[in-house]
């Protein structure tokens, strides 16, 4: 197993936040720790718009590098969280200070499910966001923004924002993908995987591979067992194996965590 060079900052996606007594990441700091990383959280808001949530990222990047002394950092980010930090990296001069960025099924071209959902009355879907940052600045948000963000998610945003925010020069970017094997593979994502395959084909519940391919593409991931690998399973929600089968595909989401450390580590990083 290759040691980091520099500490790692995982980033968070939508819906929820950093916290101590409800891990976002579930198993995965503890092993990536035992594995001599130095891990650090992004903090930033659940539903923030990318700007808002860019800059809070951008400060806490700075924030780490004079704690630590390290030069750089390494990021790990996981679905909207990845906009949120290559925006911070091509807008707010953090460029110099990443070594590398990772992106876990990070919607860098759009959904088209939600062009669909936004065709919506446009009362509706507002009243909906505004329950959710009702809720959550309840649980810490300072400014949420969810009609902000879903909008964020549109195709056509997307590709104004892949205008806007190319890859910065030195730092080194990779991305994964993942998917469900059958909608019924996690029943906490069942009505939106079935919506998103009516309209995508295969995805991990929220997104399909097309969506989230970005520079130096690792490929589409799933499970080794029958159920393959959700949204949720990415960032290891139930804390435990996803099955006890081995063979092709990932029996333990933790594993591929790993895999991305040790990679890095052999790139120097």
């Amino acid at each position: 197993m290759r040691k980091l060079r520099y500490p790692l900052l995982l980033v968070h996606g939508m819906g929820f936040r950093d916290s101590k007594l409800i891990g976002y990441w579930g198993r995965i700091p503890l092993e990536l720790e035992r594995a001599g990383c130095r891990i650090y959280y992004g903090d930033q808001d659940a539903n923030g718009s990318i700007e808002a949530n860019g800059a809070v990222l951008a400060q806490r990047v700075k924030e780490i590098v004079r704690q630590t002394g390290a030069e750089k950092l390494n990021v790990i980010a996981h679905s909207k969280g990845g906009l949120d930090m290559r925006y911070a990296i091509s807008q707010l001069g953090i460029a110099e200070q990443i070594a590398s960025l990772t992106t876990i099924s990070t919607p860098h071209h759009g959904s088209l499910t939600v062009d669909r959902l936004l065709r919506l009355p446009k009362p509706l879907v507002r009243l909906g966001a505004s329950c959710a940052d009702l809720w959550l600045r309840l649980l810490g948000d300072r400014h949420p923004d969810t009609y902000g963000a879903i909008g964020a998610l549109t195709t056509s945003a997307a590709a104004e924002f892949n205008q806007s925010c190319p890859d910065a020069p030195g730092v080194y970017y990779q991305s994964y993908a993942f998917v469900m094997k059958h909608i019924w593979s996690d029943m906490l994502m069942i009505v939106p995987a079935a919506v998103v395959r009516c309209i995508e084909g295969p995805n991990d519940g929220l997104l399909a591979p097309r969506a989230v391919e970005w520079t130096n593409f690792r490929g589409v991931f799933t499970g080794s067992g029958s159920r393959g690998i959700s949204h949720c399973d990415e960032v290891d929600l139930r804390r435990k194996r996803l099955s006890r089968r081995q063979g092709d595909g990932v029996s333990d989401i933790t594993e591929v965590y790993l895999d991305i450390v040790n990679d890095l580590g052999s790139r120097g990083f």
